[in-house]
Order: C-alpha cells, then structure tokens, then sequence
C-alpha cells in the first residue's frame, strides 16, 4: 500500500479528536456524542475543500468502511457506540486506506494492551477461555454475550479497556511514524 495523502489540518482534526476521546474514555468510560459529531462532518467538509469532489468520496468511504466494520461489534455488544462513532469520524478524515492503516495498527495496540491487563488482573486464561468461547458463538452464529453475560460490554465484572485510548495510540503511531505523508 503506498502513501496515503491526508493534509496537515486533517492529521490535526483527527490527533485532536483522538486525544480528546481518549482522555473523556479513561475518566469516564464513554466517548462524547458531541466529540464524534462535530468532528465527522469536519472530515467530510475538509476533505472536499482541500481535495475536492474525489476528497468529498473517499471521505465517505472512510466513513462506510469504519461502520462495515466497527458496527458488527458494536451489535455483538462488545464495544460502545462511542467507538463506532470515532471511528466513522476518523475516516471522513483519512479516507478508507488511512482508515484501515489506523485499525491495523489500533487493533495490534487493543490487542497487546489486551493482553496486558488480563494478566495484570490475573485473568488471562479466563480471557483467553472467553475469546475461544466468542469465536465459537460467531461460528454457529449466537450472539456471545447472550451464552456469557460477562462478555457484554456494560457488565461491570467485565474486564474492560477504554477502546478510545487504542484507537488514540493507533491514530498517534500512523499519523506520526507511518505512511501518511
């Protein structure tokens, strides 16, 4: 995959919505509506004022490839909405190809610091055990917090990580290290 080009005022609407997320997700356990929904038509606008009618399309299908992937989750409960939402944000910024560049690398980050947790928590064969357990629900196409309430993601015993702050580190790490340019 080559360069993706995204203008300077992009990077910064994206980095900045990104910090903010993150730091509303780690206080308060949710993403603002108003956050997602100031910076997404930002995206979109942006995108055709500086590149035009084809910045105006990719924009778009930034925004439809976050919510063909991101919503899924969200209907497993095993996200927020919020996140949806930050997403589809990101990519009316970056279009689908910077929008895939910053999954990639957030779901790498999600998954580590994953990980990361569950073993700082002592329940890293309980998370591993229920990820096998969501797999096999998927497969014979049950919805796995159904079969495991622990699994939905407003359960208070979850164990749960701010997703907002993997998508920041993600956005972070491409935006500034990546093939963006």
């Amino acid at each position: 995959m080559g360069p993706v080009i995204v203008p300077l005022t992009l990077k910064i609407l994206v980095l900045a919505t990104v910090l903010m997320a993150a730091v509303y997700d780690l206080r308060e356990r949710r993403i603002p509506n108003w956050l997602c929904f100031a910076a997404l038509p930002l995206g979109v606008f942006g995108n055709v004022l500086l590149l035009g009618l084809a910045g105006g399309l990719s924009s778009l299908e930034g925004i439809g490839l976050a919510m063909l992937i991101y919503l899924p989750l969200y209907l497993l409960r095993g996200m927020g909405a919020g996140d949806v939402k930050l997403m589809m944000a990101i990519g009316a910024a970056v279009g689908p190809l910077g929008w895939l560049q910053i999954f990639a690398i957030t779901a790498i980050i999600g998954g580590v610091l994953g990980i990361a947790l569950a073993f700082w928590r002592g329940r890293l064969f309980e998370t591993l055990w229920n990820t096998r357990g969501i797999l096999a629900d998927c497969l014979h196409l049950r919805l796995p917090y159904k079969s495991n309430p622990g699994l939905h993601v407003k359960n208070r015993d979850a164990l749960r990580l701010p997703h907002g702050v993997s998508i920041a580190l993600g956005s972070l790490a491409v935006i500034c290290f990546g093939v963006f340019r």
